[in-house]
């Protein structure tokens, strides 16, 4: 099932994500409202509205955003880093987090911003100190991710708080997939960066060094995760930069696509 987050008419609510008949393209799906939150039981309300008509929002609202530096080899080799003996972890604050179709701000700060196309795991039950065999029990998907970092101060400021955290430098979307499993990433999702229609990265979830079951271990060893935190997994190679005017996408195979414009702060 695809969850989505949206707003109409000043409303917002959860959806499942379906097929009316006509192709399966954007113009051809339905959002079935959800009745409930989508980390406990629910129910599908029969009231469907085209996902044409909405406005996406952040598939989650995180409590936080744990993500992970340097999981591909390739893309620590690119940035002239050596592979981390343990899992390099930092957060992105929520006010980070965006959704597709939202438009990233080019911070005043920088003037080297560049993607990284993620996979987002979605935590569905709040856990702690989850073992490995029960790693898929506190799942609730996956979704697509954009980890956008001001290079040029992530490379001056040694901490990357700023250069990472800025205000929608955490794009998410457009929806959380729950039919993904565990087998396909390990087996390889094909992960693609896109760059007004021209490639930037292709990768896949196989080359990750620490696999979505090691991050989650490893996270919750020293933190409580809530439903709706996110883990974001690392970036294959080919990371550049973005300037205003830039349409980014992030697609992720089984998943989606998530779409943003890079604008100018206001």
């Amino acid at each position: 099932m695809r969850i989505a987050r949206f707003s109409i008419d000043g409303n917002v609510a959860f959806g499942a994500v379906e097929e009316d008949g006509t192709g399966g393209r954007a113009a051809g799906l339905v959002l079935d409202i959800i009745k409930g939150i989508p980390y406990a039981d629910f129910e599908l309300s029969g009231t469907k509205v085209p996902l044409s008509k909405v406005r996406l929002l952040p598939p989650v609202l995180p409590n936080k955003v744990v993500a992970v530096g340097r999981n591909y080899a390739a893309h620590a080799a690119e940035m002239g880093n050596e592979v981390p003996e343990a899992p390099i972890t930092f957060f992105k604050p929520t006010t980070s987090v965006i959704g597709s179709g939202d438009a990233i701000e080019y911070p005043s700060f920088s003037s080297d911003v560049h993607h990284e196309a993620e996979l987002a795991v979605v935590v569905g039950r709040m856990c702690r100190e989850v073992p490995r065999e029960r790693v898929k029990d506190v799942i609730l998907g996956f979704t697509c991710a954009n980890d956008i970092t001001a290079r040029d101060t992530q490379r001056r400021e040694k901490q990357w708080a700023r250069a990472k955290g800025f205000d929608t430098a955490c794009p998410l979307g457009p929806w959380v997939e729950t039919s993904v499993g565990l087998d396909a990433v390990r087996d390889g999702l094909a992960v693609q960066c896109t760059v007004n229609g021209e490639q930037r990265q292709l990768g896949s979830t196989r080359d990750m060094i620490r696999s979505v079951e090691d991050l989650v271990v490893h996270i919750s060893e020293a933190m409580t995760l809530l439903p709706g935190d996110v883990i974001l997994t690392g970036t294959p190679a080919g990371v550049g930069p973005l300037n205003v005017g830039d349409e980014v996408a992030v697609t992720i195979e089984g998943i989606g696509t998530l779409t943003n414009k890079v604008i100018k702060r206001g």
